[in-house]
């Protein structure tokens, strides 16, 4: 086990997804995103937390995102959010995966390798409301619709949509907001007149279930309220959740360094005093960007440090003062759990980005430790 290591603490996992259910109509099925591995909290782990504290449903980014899922034991319907190349339609059939569907060619070459394979693949149908990336437009719903319902081994088991401004409370982006959700619900009235079923109505992301409770429908898709950060920093209020993941390592040397000596490349920091210098073995290969020094404090007990000079690709250093008291091997907090200290959300600021980032750069490399779920360590049925 390396000194640095991404602590997840799974028992706030499954308790931000018990405060979800708190604002969610009762009956409304939750799908969780444990796509780019989970926002870098281990995707096999956090998905059997998630389906322990009752989600029905996982969310991928990539095909092979739910290969491992599936080879890893899970069951669970998965959901795969992006477009695939023409190349993996096998492998949604073979896995069993549930993709979403934008246009005739893809529903063809799907029904027909679904028929081949002899199974029947339910997708769901993505319409573009005003995101602009993928999905077919409003009107184009309807006859997509029925061109699923034309392919024997083809189900249309949901329609979704995505909302591009639903954390925002400005009053033209709710405004916009409310134009999505109407073109959306047109949509899907259109083709239950056609007499078919769309199945699973999903639109919400964590935005919405703060902010817009009739886009929730059948299934909402929150992603990063589930570990532990709101979408943005004026919805905080709104929902009671604990961040998931925590990075730390351990205090690996310390030196006494004189006035006016240099530390790190391009000696671009000098020690103001004769200080004691503290190496800890995290750097930007870990994930910790180099834009972080100078600013980022780490915590050793109670008492925070900056890092100083510019932070290496394995290391950085930590200015202890001329009178330290921490000793070596200590444990360092980089970020994390706890919102009342630096969090992945403090790092975010600094670095004029979001949370996720900051989650998702974590390097594989850095070991993750899951804490707070009896069943952690447990491997999934096979």
């Amino acid at each position: 086990m390396r000194a640095t290591r991404a602590i997840i603490h799974l028992e706030n996992l499954q308790y931000n997804i018990a405060q979800i259910r708190k604002i969610i109509p009762a009956g409304t099925k939750m799908c969780i995103p444990v796509k780019a591995d989970a926002y870098g909290h281990g995707a096999l782990k956090t998905a059997v937390a998630a389906i322990r504290a009752g989600v029905s449903c996982l969310a991928v980014a990539t095909v092979q995102e739910g290969i491992e899922l599936r080879e890893a034991g899970i069951v669970a319907p998965i959901l795969s959010l992006s477009l695939p190349i023409p190349e993996e339609i096998p492998a949604i059939v073979e896995f069993e995966l549930t993709p979403l569907v934008v246009d005739e060619e893809f529903i063809g070459d799907l029904g027909a390798e679904a028929h081949r394979m002899r199974k029947t693949v339910p997708v769901h149908l993505k319409i573009d409301t005003g995101m602009g990336r993928i999905g077919c437009w409003p009107d184009e719903a309807n006859p997509l619709a029925k061109r699923i319902a034309k392919e024997k081994n083809l189900l249309l088991e949901g329609v979704a949509t995505h909302l591009s401004v639903a954390d925002s409370t400005k009053p033209e982006d709710i405004a916009f907001t409310r134009t999505q959700l109407e073109l959306f619900k047109t949509a899907c009235t259109a083709i239950r007149e056609e007499g078919i079923d769309p199945g699973i109505v999903h639109a919400a992301n964590s935005g919405a279930v703060l902010l817009h409770p009739d886009a929730c429908f059948d299934m909402v898709r929150p992603g990063i309220l589930v570990y532990g950060y709101p979408p943005d920093d004026c919805l905080a209020e709104r929902i009671d959740i604990r961040p998931v993941m925590e990075l730390e390592t351990q205090l690996v040397a310390i030196k006494k360094v004189r006035a006016g000596s240099a530390v790190s490349y391009g000696r671009i920091w000098h020690a103001p005093e004769d200080t004691w210098i503290g190496t800890i073995p995290v750097g930007y290969a870990d994930g910790l960007n180099r834009k972080l020094s100078p600013g980022l404090l780490v915590r050793i007990g109670d008492q925070e440090f900056p890092i100083v000079g510019r932070i290496c690709m394995d290391q950085c250093m930590i200015d202890l003062g001329p009178a330290p008291w921490v000793q070596r091997w200590d444990r360092v907090t980089i970020f994390g759990p706890s919102p009342a200290r630096t969090s992945a959300k403090t790092v975010a600021d600094m670095l004029e980005t979001i949370p996720y980032e900051v989650t998702c750069a974590i390097n594989k490399r850095v070991p993750r430790v899951y804490v707070g779920d009896e069943y952690a360590d447990r491997k999934p049925l096979k």
